[in-house]
């Protein structure tokens, strides 16, 4: 299949793209509220730090109902294009690829940093109990020890690696070559294909 030009068109809807900074703008509350205290700022962020994972929370729903309901799941499933994809940049083999909305790379990145997310927001629900909230008491008592600290691993790891996923993210978008990407998640705009045109060729 030979590279098609580029064509542009509306990439990101806006509820996309409102989900999208949504959970950039909670995640790095999260972030900071969970390691500005380590790195010695005071503050009292443990409100800051459960409301952002609520705003987390909601945002995670409402990008399920949105797949569920508008985009569905085809367009980041992974597949043998993708895998091509990846066999022939490591071999360095410029052969022409499968169109598709988004590359073997970002699905990659989605998928991995969707679980991460996850665990993030599963273990920091579960973590809830341990603080009071306008809504309940404190409970520690429905885990015990061991369980705890298997919860406090996993919401700590999971931790450094949204951190560095957040490092890897944005050094990317601010690329050069992925600067019409970027305008998308911004304006909507964008190209429309990632792999299979002249924009993925010149790459």
């Amino acid at each position: 299949m030979q590279a098609q030009p580029d064509k542009t068109g509306v990439r990101h809807q806006w509820p996309d793209r409102l989900f999208h900074w949504t959970m950039a703008l909670s995640v790095i509350a999260l972030c900071g509220s969970a390691f500005l205290p380590i790195l010695g700022l005071r503050f009292d962020w443990v409100p800051l730090h459960w409301i952002a994972g609520f705003v987390l929370v909601a945002a995670i729903l409402f990008h399920w109902l949105r797949v569920g309901l508008v985009h569905g799941l085809a367009e980041m499933m992974p597949g043998s294009d993708d895998l091509r994809e990846v066999l022939l940049d490591w071999h360095a083999r410029p052969e022409p690829r499968a169109q598709a909305k988004y590359d073997a790379y970002q699905k990659g990145y989605h998928w991995l940093s969707g679980l991460v997310v996850l665990v993030l927001a599963v273990t920091g629900l579960v973590m809830m109990a341990k603080i009071d909230t306008p809504w309940w008491r404190r409970d520690p008592s429905i885990l015990s020890d061991a369980q705890w600290g298997l919860v406090y691993v996993a919401h700590g790891l999971a931790s450094l690696a949204i951190l560095f996923l957040i490092i890897l993210h944005v050094y990317f978008a601010l690329l050069p070559e992925h600067w019409a990407t970027l305008k998308s998640m911004i304006g909507g705009r964008g190209p429309l294909l990632m792999r299979g045109s002249e924009h993925d060729h010149e790459r």
